[in-house]
Formats: C-alpha cells, structure tokens, sequence
C-alpha cells in the first residue's frame, strides 16, 4: 500500500475544507435564491464544465439514471431545502454524513454485502448521535428541516448503492450524468413549488452569485474531481477516513460565520456519529482492499 505523501495529505485536508465551507456558501445561496432552483442554478453550471464527459454506457443506464437522480437533483433539492430551513448549520453538517450508514444497509438489503459486527457497531454509533443531536432546542425548532436532511441522505445513499453498480465509472463522466439526468427533475420542481425564480436571478448579489459559483466550481469540479484523483492513487482506506474532517469544518465555519452556538448535545451526538462514520468507511476499506 502506496503511503499518503504530505503533499497529498495537505490536500486532502484542503478538499474537505472547501467542502466544509460549502455549507455556509450553500446558507448563503438559500437565502438569495429559492433552493431548489440553487439545486437547478448549481447543476446547470456544473453540466456545462463537463459536457465532454457525458456518454452513454449501454446496458448500464438504467443504474446510472439511479445514481444520477437519486445521488445528484433529489438529494441536492431535499438538502437544500433542509438548509433553507434550518437554524443550526452544524447539524446539518453532521446529519449529512447519515449516507454512510444509509448506504451499508442498503448495500445489504440490495446487494447482499455481508457486515460483521464493527460496522453494525458503526452504523448504531451513527443514528445514536444523531438521536442525541436531535434533541438540541435549535434542531427541535426546526425539526423540518432537520427531517429533510436526514430524507436526503437516505435518496442519496440510494444513489451510492447504485454507483457500486457501475463499472469503472470516472469522475467526470459521474458529474456530467448527475447534473445532466437531475436538470429536467430540478426545473419542473422549481416551478411546481417555488416562486420568484426568475427574480431572484435579477436581483442577486455578489455574495449569491459567489454562493452558487463555489458549489459548483470548487465544492463539486475542484473538490470532488480531486478527491476521486488520491482514491485512484492509493488505497479507500487511506483516503476516506479523513473525510469525517469536513463536518469538522463546516461546523467551525457554522460557528465563525453564522453565528451557530455548540452545546452539549451537538458535541456529544456529533462525536458519536462521526466516530460511527469512521467506523464503517475504514472497514469498507479493508474489505474492499482485501478483496472479500
């Protein structure tokens, strides 16, 4: 096993720090635009940048539309709608990692993956935390959105379930089809339950347009493409762990940036589920090192 170069750790660390950040681009962005029409603005851009990579994989579209609806426009409208509603960012942050846990079970309900007791450990570990961060007076207040959050990183397991399907699917090919197959879900959505779409592009500011350019350039071009890069280059195991670092961010930023207060229940619950996450995503590693 190839060992992770400090220049590549340095970069690691700098992907989940642009994802981290994201979450405050994100608020931004919901409170200059209606968020499933950010959702369609996002994609629209991100669909644009890798067009070249949009192909057509015979006897594998049917997995891939899946993987792009589920993992890409529903995951993505159903989150920024949580966000939208949400007061407290930091469990948002940490209710986002529910797809890890989501997508083992499913991964055993559909695909017949076998979990030893590590990871069924993990995967209790995770929604324990986040039955404790529930219980947090600003969650609770806006338990909605909450909800929303945690819908969202269940359709977006789906899609992961479906990925696992695919062969050898690269990077960009991924974000083309993700953005491409989520565009004509996204606008009639939109226009079905939103309003003032076409003003809030006419009166955005600076700080919207930035919002939505970061999501899509550095958060899903830069960040994502980056990341798929250092998988490639050495092994799950080595890479993915470190990724439970961008809640970490994203709740530092929550509090610097947007005010979020931390007591003891986002701390305690948010620990619990990201040392859950750990869990599952270091023994996925293994085993898929090992090749069982």
């Amino acid at each position: 096993m190839t060992e992770l170069s400090q220049r590549h750790l340095w970069l690691l660390v700098a992907i989940n720090a642009v994802w981290g950040f994201n979450l405050v681009a994100v608020k931004v962005g919901v409170n200059e635009f209606p968020p499933i029409f950010l959702s369609f603005l996002r994609f629209m851009i991100v669909g644009l940048a890798v067009l070249p990579w949009l192909r057509v994989r015979r006897g594998e579209m049917r997995w891939l539309l899946v993987a792009a609806i589920c993992g890409g426009g529903l995951q993505f409208a159903l989150m920024f709608c949580g966000v939208a509603m949400s007061q407290n960012m930091s469990s948002v942050a940490i209710a986002g990692q529910l797809g890890v846990p989501f997508a083992t079970l499913l991964s055993v309900a559909v695909l017949g993956e076998r979990v030893r007791w590590r990871r069924w450990l993990g995967i209790a570990l995770s929604f324990a935390g986040i039955v404790v961060l529930g219980f947090n007076p600003q969650v609770l207040a806006s338990w909605r959105g909450f909800l929303l959050l945690v819908v969202a990183a269940f359709i977006g397991s789906i899609g992961l379930v479906a990925i696992k399907r695919m062969h050898e699917l690269k990077p960009l090919e991924l974000q083309a089809w993700l953005s491409w197959a989520s565009l004509p879900v996204l606008l009639p959505l939109s226009l079905w339950l939103e309003d003032g779409q076409f003003d809030s592009l006419r009166n955005a500011d600076l700080a919207g347009v930035g919002a939505v350019l970061y999501s899509a350039l550095l958060a899903s071009l830069f960040a994502h493409t980056a990341y798929f890069a250092l998988v490639h280059r050495y092994s799950v195991t080595t890479v993915a762990p470190i990724t439970v670092l961008s809640p970490v961010f994203s709740i530092a930023f929550a509090i610097l940036l947007l005010g979020d207060v931390l007591d003891w229940r986002v701390v305690t619950g948010g620990v619990m589920t990201l040392a859950g996450v750990a869990v599952i995503i270091s023994r996925e590693g293994k085993i898929a090192r090992a090749g069982t």
